[in-house]
């Protein structure tokens, strides 16, 4: 599914990264291994590249890998990108400063608590998770993410998902998205920035 949306010669998302990354840039410190979580067509792990963190960005679909390898040649950046399925992925132990997962909505309940497990696992002691997504209301907008309320976030899950973490931030709020034809428009959303205890 995912190499039949990504196979237009557009950029989905945009080339641009996230507001939520944008506004989150002060945790991307120049030198920070950084992994990016089902990152797709690269606009995010380019954007950390950009600001000298070394990173891992994994994807399942080879279309997107391809379109975010052209991507980063043309910022001039090097990421290390990895074709994979979250199912399978290796999540390595204490292995990052920061993990990055944005709008990654795809997991049904399950498996998303499955990748929260391994995000907090692959996380150093001190390091951040960043996660933004989409809240339930999203469906009634239809501005971006699966039309499947179960997929996605409310702040009491995250809550429960991140609890034994320092929570820094966690907030649902409506903003209006402009992130290529794939997010745009007034959306439903859902941020935490989460640092595992040292």
């Amino acid at each position: 599914m995912w190499d039949e949306r990504y196979r237009n010669a557009d950029y989905v998302f945009g080339t641009r990264p996230s507001q939520f990354l944008l506004r989150h840039v002060d945790r991307l410190v120049p030198g920070s291994r950084v992994l990016a979580v089902a990152d797709g067509e690269g606009r995010n792990s380019v954007f950390m590249a950009e600001k000298g963190c070394d990173v891992v960005a994994m994807d399942s679909s080879s279309v997107g890998l391809e379109k975010a390898r052209r991507l980063a040649g043309e910022k001039g950046v090097t990421v290390d990108f990895r074709l994979a399925d979250l199912r399978t992925w290796e999540w390595e132990a204490a292995a990052f400063d920061v993990v990055a997962a944005i709008f990654i909505q795809f997991a049904e309940p399950t498996f998303r608590s499955e990748i929260f497990a391994g995000m907090k696992r692959s996380v150093k002691p001190g390091g951040t998770v960043l996660l933004h997504g989409y809240t339930p209301k999203q469906v009634e907008y239809g501005t971006g993410g699966p039309p499947l309320p179960e997929l996605m976030y409310t702040s009491g899950m995250l809550e429960d998902a991140f609890g034994d973490f320092e929570i820094v931030e966690l907030s649902e709020y409506e903003a209006e998205l402009n992130e290529g034809p794939g997010h745009y428009g007034q959306s439903a959303l859902v941020d935490l920035v989460a640092r595992r205890p040292a």
